[in-house]
């Protein structure tokens, strides 16, 4: 009896030694955001003839400023919906995205996030997956459409297809009769150390016989 009494007060003992290990990707709470935010935005904004939207990004840990940022654009009655063109997090912790992701839930409008590099850290890129979803997406408001694409080749080492510049081609055709031009969305800038610019450049020489324009250095 005494040993059955010792065995279960150790055990009750190490309840406290666990702890959720900081790059879990189990969460509480709202998943799949971006696909629930894209609905709303093509939903509501199919028709409109003028768009406005906020670009955010880089809020990285500073959770007050983030949080500031938000009640700035509740206020403001211009805006149709939010960007954020990623670094949700400074170091892809499942905390740091639970506390952006609730911060972010905030806002009045609606709104999709990229990943950026910071939000690949530790197992952040799958984090990021199960709260917001594919690295790369798209969708249309207002006969645009947005290509919203994951742009941390670095963080592959250059061996991965990063940015997939096959999916960004094939975007600025699909559906083609439901939009007339096209926002090509990135954390990186075109050119910066996350490119491979000799791809870049034959990707973005394509874009520009389709759409007669593509971005500079």
């Amino acid at each position: 009896m005494k040993k059955v009494i010792i065995a279960a007060i150790l055990l009750t003992s190490c309840n406290d030694v666990f702890d959720t290990h900081p790059y879990d990707i189990h969460f509480d709470g709202e998943t799949g955001i971006n696909a629930k935010q894209i609905a709303k935005i093509e939903s509501q904004f199919a028709e409109k003839d003028t768009l406005r939207v906020a670009f955010i990004s880089d809020t990285h840990g500073w959770y007050s400023d983030t949080k500031d940022e938000v009640a700035d654009l509740n206020q403001r009655t211009d805006i149709d919906f939010v960007i954020h063109c990623g670094d949700l997090t400074d170091t892809g912790t499942s905390k740091e995205y639970e506390w952006c992701r609730d911060i972010l839930g905030g806002l009045r409008h609606p709104y999709v996030a990229l990943i950026g590099n910071h939000d690949y850290l530790g197992t952040g890129d799958q984090a990021y997956q199960v709260l917001f979803g594919p690295v790369d997406f798209s969708f249309i408001a207002s006969r645009i459409k947005f290509v919203c694409l994951n742009t941390n080749a670095t963080e592959y080492d250059y061996i991965a297809a990063v940015p997939d510049f096959d999916f960004m081609e094939e975007e600025t055709t699909k559906d083609s009769t439901d939009f007339d031009r096209t926002v090509i969305v990135m954390h990186a800038p075109p050119y910066s150390d996350q490119f491979n610019n000799i791809v870049l450049d034959l990707s973005l020489n394509k874009l520009k016989g389709k759409n007669g324009a593509y971005p500079t250095p």
